[in-house]
């Protein structure tokens, strides 16, 4: 188990200039995705929203490890993997809304986003293992948060993961806090990645603040993956804000967090002045990516505004071929609500 901390000279890692620009652009653009939906969830334009702000470090650089042919299990604070990976903001804006979670005609390989906490690991790793008997060379990388860790479904796939060489990289965000539980309450382990040991396979910590570290250590963690050795990545991050819009954090977290500066310090402006020390970016590079930003974002919520209204009917639709007799009288009892308050019926 190792960890790979911080300001490193770019020179000492593999990663060349483009590629910490890239990281820097896509950091701008889920900052800028977040700060916004945040505000539009509070003007009601959506019903609720979990921020991400503090831990776009951590999701970009793994998004940046992936090949286009891997598999991306999210969960519901995974939308800056998501738009790092190519998920088109507009589609996270319109499930927030009620809509289908794919609304746009891309054919990347993502799941739609995990509420139930836990619940995608297992999908991860009968992907793995789906891979394993058709022979193909992709790896699934499934996100959770360091709370998903004491769920039974958590113990079960890794434990598959291990017997079975599930090709399964589990990416944990551990940003201290499972909503009002602190990481100590998960589990009694020096971390969350010694646990991998119990399972045969290897955990890895990394400063998931430091997006140049991450993608380091993830598209390791996904080529160990790829021949049947899967790997638990642990990256120590900061959830700034809220768990989601409807927490208040003040009424159980500190304000002087007992975390080391380099973990609750703000990923982005952290490493800007990185970029700017080593002469990647200046001032100009800067206002363009954020003006970029803006614009890709004021896009997507208009994208999202002028899609057609949402079909309540759709919530049955998928469910069973044949409806059961209890969801029939649902879906009856639903319609008279919906023409009742034709407002609320298309939210």
């Amino acid at each position: 188990m190792h960890r790979l901390i911080a300001d490193r000279p770019l020179d000492d890692t593999w990663i060349d200039v483009e590629g910490a620009r890239a990281a820097y652009r896509d950091m701008v653009r889920t900052r800028r995705f977040d700060d916004r939906a945040l505000a539009l969830q509070r003007r009601g334009w959506m019903s609720g929203y979990p921020p991400f702000r503090g831990q776009e470090a951590a999701q970009v650089g793994a998004a940046h490890a992936m090949r286009d042919d891997d598999w991306l299990l999210p969960t519901y604070r995974s939308n800056a993997l998501q738009i790092a990976f190519g998920v088109p903001m507009s589609d996270i804006l319109l499930f927030r809304r009620g809509r289908p979670e794919f609304h746009s005609d891309h054919d990347l390989r993502v799941l739609p986003q995990a509420v139930p906490i836990a619940s995608q690991l297992p999908h991860a790793v009968g992907l793995g293992m789906a891979r394993n008997f058709s022979g193909g060379s992709e790896a699934a990388l499934v996100c959770f948060g360091d709370g998903a860790t004491s769920q039974g479904d958590t113990h079960e796939a890794m434990n598959f993961a291990g017997v079975f060489d599930a090709p399964t990289v589990f990416f944990c965000e551990n940003n201290g806090w499972a909503i009002s539980h602190p990481r100590e309450r998960q589990t009694a382990a020096e971390s969350i990645a010694a646990r991998a040991e119990a399972y045969g396979f290897e955990g890895v910590q990394v400063d998931g603040n430091d997006p140049l570290a991450v993608r380091e250590v993830v598209t390791e963690a996904l080529a160990s993956a790829r021949d049947g050795d899967p790997v638990l990545v642990e990256a120590l991050t900061y959830r700034q804000g809220a768990h989601t819009t409807a927490d208040d954090p003040d009424r159980y977290r500190p304000d002087d967090p007992d975390l080391p500066e380099w973990r609750t310090a703000d990923p982005l402006e952290r490493y800007e002045a990185f970029l700017r020390a080593e002469g990647v970016v200046d001032d100009e590079f800067v206002t363009e990516t954020t003006e970029r930003a803006d614009a890709e974002v004021a896009a997507a919520v208009t994208e999202a505004e002028d899609a057609d209204p949402a079909d309540p009917d759709e919530l049955f639709d998928s469910v069973y071929a044949d409806l059961p007799d209890e969801l029939v009288a649902q879906h009856e009892e639903f319609r008279e609500f919906a023409a009742r308050h034709p407002a609320d019926g298309e939210h």
